[in-house]
């Protein structure tokens, strides 16, 4: 016994003494060092300073933050998303901890007579490219999985994304990185993303391959092909996929050299103008056979009124079949912050804009609108099938549904959760099995509760609702009827 005292009274001693030295090392150091104020001038504990804003953030989320303070997902949003994929009752006490008086809140008016459980029906498959694209889609989900690269997400997260789509019955887009054997492993719906830099498809001088459309296109689950033009919180910017996320797989997949940063040009070098965009639809749709579209964010809007203009003079064969509608407040990977914060018009604004100018050209027919954007609670994706997108899709609410904590570390390998890296040791925490259940319960439960809306406005199916079953808050305090606000086909 004596002798443990003393070997551990000496290892104390020792670490005394090695503290010190450390101390004192890093004394000199930071007193010598010229690139940080604060070091220089507090040395050693000005180094709490970077310790303390590092771990301030997620403080902030476990201790400080209400409820419904966080952004760009507060509590109560990723609470809900955990409990309808981990399939817990979604159901709360109490009262509601929302305030209904911020200007854009949505409202949606409940009927005096509801329609009963035994009235109620399922949304019907949704057929997108009748008469232009040789095999067309008849999707059969309104919620589905909107655009994450092979790269910017890990293995296990495309694994469960796409065993989990296959088991809710939903589509899942493969984001502007390519076709994996990942995202077929599932044999889910796919929806195969041509980015910029046309990766998977693309020649090593950044044109488009048809042999490679075609090769994509043969598989049977490739069921449309979506051209993204822009996406909502990097508009006018491409892809950015950091050196260190790009491994030899990730690269043989895309078309690109290894280890080297993946930065996709701001826009196609061959879609510069309304016309050479409904030309490579048109080519893209021919030479696959399947439903053509394009994704993009809303800014400027005149080009929209010359396009669907031009598809009339066209002929209506020519249009695209779907557009999918990203707002600006749409997450991303990694992006500039000037991007993330200030351009692109938000989807509550752009969504109804793009359906009344697609109707008041008498397009709504041939052309799908699909709304994405900061859309993962049945409220939201009922208010944008209110505003009349055919369908959802969404991103980030799959990503707490595989166990995403909001740390905001998708760019930087080190994501705690596995989605958004590479780390081996960090991807182990995520269980394609288990979070593929957890996402197909997402799915689930998002159709269930939007149904749950619907009832209670008085319809018997989502997809039945309209702008008059949603009203608004506005700057006055009163609520006015989406209708009102946005008057249909753009009267």
């Amino acid at each position: 016994m004596t002798e443990l005292m003393d070997w551990l009274s000496s290892l104390f001693i020792f670490a005394i003494g090695l503290t010190a030295l450390a101390t004192i090392l890093l004394f000199i150091v930071d007193r010598s060092q010229t690139k940080d104020a604060i070091r220089r001038n507090y040395p050693v504990i000005g180094r709490l300073r970077h310790i303390f804003t590092e771990l301030g953030e997620f403080f902030r989320q476990y201790f400080f933050a209400m409820d419904r303070e966080e952004m760009p997902f507060n509590r109560a949003q990723r609470e809900w998303v955990y409990d309808a994929s981990a399939g817990k009752s979604t159901n709360v006490a109490f009262g509601s901890t929302r305030s209904l008086e911020p200007v854009g809140t949505p409202i949606f008016v409940n009927c005096p007579w509801p329609t009963l459980e035994e009235d109620a029906v399922e949304s019907a498959a949704l057929r997108i490219g009748e008469g232009a694209a040789r095999q067309p889609y008849d999707a059969p989900s309104i919620f589905n999985i909107s655009g994450m690269s092979y790269g910017s997400i890990s293995v296990p997260a495309v694994r469960a994304l796409s065993k989990g789509a296959a088991n809710a019955g939903c589509w899942m887009n493969t984001g502007e990185g390519g076709l994996s054997p990942y995202h077929l492993e599932g044999s889910c719906d796919i929806v195969f993303q041509i980015g910029t830099a046309k990766y998977g498809v693309r020649e090593s001088d950044g044109n488009l391959n048809d042999d490679k459309l075609r090769e994509i296109a043969a598989h049977e689950q490739v069921r449309m092909f979506e051209i993204k033009l822009s996406q909502g919180a990097k508009p006018g910017k491409g892809g950015i996929l950091p050196a260190a996320k790009v491994n030899q797989e990730i690269a043989k997949i895309r078309g690109i050299e290894p280890h080297t940063a993946s930065i996709s040009p701001n826009r196609h070098t061959d879609i510069g103008n309304i016309d050479e965009l409904l030309d490579q639809i048109q080519h893209i749709r021919e030479v696959t056979g399947k439903p053509v579209g394009f994704k993009t964010v809303i800014g400027a809007y005149g080009w929209l009124e010359e396009l669907f203009a031009e598809i009339n003079e066209r002929g209506i064969t020519s249009a695209p079949d779907f557009i999918t509608v990203d707002g600006g407040d749409g997450g991303t990977g990694a992006a500039p912050l000037p991007l993330i914060d200030n351009v692109g018009l938000t989807l509550r604004e752009a969504l109804p804009m793009l359906v009344d100018l697609r109707d008041k050209h008498g397009l709504k027919d041939r052309i799908r609108v699909v709304a994405s954007g900061k859309l993962v609670t049945p409220s939201e994706v009922a208010w944008a099938i209110c505003a009349g997108a055919d369908f959802v899709t969404s991103a980030r609410g799959f990503m707490f549904a595989l166990g995403c904590i909001q740390a905001m570390k998708c760019n930087k390998n080190t994501c705690p959760t596995g989605i958004t890296t590479h780390d081996p040791g960090l991807q182990r925490g995520l269980d394609p099995a288990d979070k593929a259940v957890r996402v197909a319960s997402f799915v689930k439960q998002v159709r269930k509760e939007v149904g749950v809306i619907a009832h209670s406005v008085g319809v018997r199916s989502p997809r039945q609702m309209k702008r008059f079953h949603v009203r608004m808050v506005c700057a006055d305090g009163r609520s006015r009827p989406l209708d009102e606000l946005y008057p249909p086909n753009g009267n």
